[in-house]
């Protein structure tokens, strides 16, 4: 359906038809905020994403139509070309980070859409990076790998965007495969795909539909207190790197030298890191239980020493504690978003229909609901 809009525009528009290439948004199961502390986060792509046909148009200058905005830009190839629009930059910063490294980028013609729900946490600017960087580089045959594809995206988001994120949302956009999640260890970007098929149970988001005004202040300033408590600690401990190359014991050290705000928040990093580990150990033996309790253990640490939770999303967290779901947590950055939650096959309709209702009684908006299924990342179609 979106494919067959997305090809009716660009004929229309350009009069012609060129190639389709698809990335996905991503879930993360548990590793939240690890990713910019060096740590392991543990994504996996999912079946909605960006989907955007795109032709060589012999020129020097990009066209591109957002179909879900309606929207048309035009733009150039260089720097001072930047394009106003928020949506165009994402664009315009790929092809510009490809060419700097040394990539070969000409003028396309181009229109996209997408069904990552918005605002969810989902990383629909991800896959829209994704996306273009997968498709420029085969089309141009530039011979970047992979790696370097997520990092395009990744310093996109940097340098146009304005937000310092981790590698996770690129990577796993371009990474993802179908049934697997994959282990990334953000310091050394060595990964391990683990089989996620979990019988008798599913996968589900609820989105409160809410974002609180302050995210991305918010996040810098958690991101300054993690680097402040990890070089507290490098002064005891010179090999410490990031936050998480940190052992607990360490971070007690240095208690009194730092504000009580940043060692809660490397109190959650750590603890957070070693969670990961023991999540991947419970899948391999197929353990969804424990799987599920490290999911409300990082939902306190972000709710209770993060601090980056909020009423909607704790209320949701706790109706599903209250009635036996296996795990929740908030997912993403935090003040608003999604809930994601593993759920036993015979528990899902009572605890969605309890959900939306009580949710609906107290927030005066109902939540959205996501069913998961995990997904390949960027290709060609």
């Amino acid at each position: 359906m979106m494919k067959e809009k997305i090809q009716e525009k660009f004929q229309t528009l350009f009069g012609e038809h060129g190639d389709i290439y698809a990335s996905a948004g991503r879930i993360n199961l548990i590793g939240e905020h690890t990713d910019y502390n060096g740590g392991y986060v543990f994504p996996g792509a999912i079946d909605c994403g960006i989907m955007a046909e795109i032709k060589v148009n012999g020129t020097e200058k990009v066209k591109a139509f957002a179909l879900d905005k309606d929207e048309f830009v035009e733009f150039g190839l260089n720097e001072e070309d930047k394009p106003e629009q928020s949506w165009a930059r994402y664009i315009f910063g790929v092809c510009r980070e490809m060419i700097k490294r040394g990539g070969k980028v000409e003028g396309f013609n181009t229109v996209f859409a997408g069904d990552v729900p918005l605002g969810a946490g989902l990383s629909s600017s991800a896959a829209l990076e994704s996306t273009y960087a997968y498709a420029l580089n085969e089309i141009f045959q530039n011979g970047i790998d992979k790696f370097d594809l997520a990092k395009i995206g990744q310093a996109t988001e940097h340098n146009y965007c304005g937000v310092k994120c981790g590698i996770m949302d690129q990577f796993a956009s371009v990474f993802g495969k179908a049934g697997s999640l994959i282990r990334l260890n953000c310091k050394t970007l060595e990964y391990k795909y683990f089989p996620f098929k979990p019988e008798g149970y599913r996968l589900v988001l609820i989105d409160s539909c809410v974002k609180h005004e302050l995210a991305s202040s918010a996040y810098n300033k958690r991101r300054e207190s993690c680097e402040n408590a990890a070089a507290a600690i490098r002064k005891n401990h010179p090999e410490v790197e990031f936050l998480s190359d940190a052992k607990r014991v360490w971070l007690d050290e240095v208690r009194e030298e730092i504000p009580e705000e940043d060692f809660l928040r490397a109190e959650y990093v750590i603890g957070e890191v070693q969670r990961v580990l023991d999540v991947c150990d419970a899948l391999e033996r197929g353990d969804y239980e424990t799987v599920g309790e490290m999911m409300y253990q990082t939902h306190f640490g972000l709710s209770r020493l993060y601090e980056v939770s909020c009423e909607e999303l704790d209320f949701l967290n706790k109706l599903a504690r209250k009635m036996d779901v296996t795990g929740s947590r908030v997912m993403g950055g935090g003040f608003g978003g999604c809930t994601i939650n593993l759920v036993k096959d015979e528990l899902y309709d009572s605890f969605i229909n309890a959900a939306v209702g009580k949710f609906t009684e107290k927030f005066g908006h109902a939540p959205k609901i996501y069913n998961v299924v995990i997904a390949d990342g960027a290709r060609k179609l």
